[in-house]
């Protein structure tokens, strides 16, 4: 059994960093993902990470947000910098069932099987 907690959401200025984590059991080689959801807007993909392919993001986040793994612990990170108050959002992480090549588009939703409850990011301009 697949089990997602993230952790690290806050509230931060403008400019300012936070770390989100993002806690897992049961997972080997699937693909996991970072997702984004604001008040009345679709949940968005933000990051997605795989062994073989790498890392992949979303063009509102390229440069400033990376996604890394510690797989000795199963944790999924996202490093988010220069934060801005568009990125204000309930973050998500996302576990699917396959590694990531198994899919065709791995960054939908529809894909992902498992996710944590969220954690809320608060940028203030």
């Amino acid at each position: 059994q697949v089990e997602v907690k993230e952790s690290g959401g806050g509230s931060v200025q403008a400019g300012g960093s936070l770390r989100l984590s993002c806690a897992s059991s049961g997972v080997r080689r699937n693909c996991m993902s970072w997702f984004r959801q604001s008040p009345g807007k679709e949940r968005e993909g933000v990051a997605i990470i795989d062994s073989d392919l790498g890392t992949n993001y979303a063009d509102s986040v390229k440069g400033r947000f990376t996604i890394s793994k510690d797989n000795a612990k199963n944790t999924l990170f996202l490093q988010m910098t220069s934060l801005k108050p568009e990125d204000t959002a309930m973050y998500y992480c996302a576990v699917a069932r396959r590694p990531c090549d198994f899919y065709t588009r791995a960054m939908s939703e529809t894909v992902y099987n498992y996710w944590g409850q969220g954690t809320q990011v608060t940028v203030s301009s």
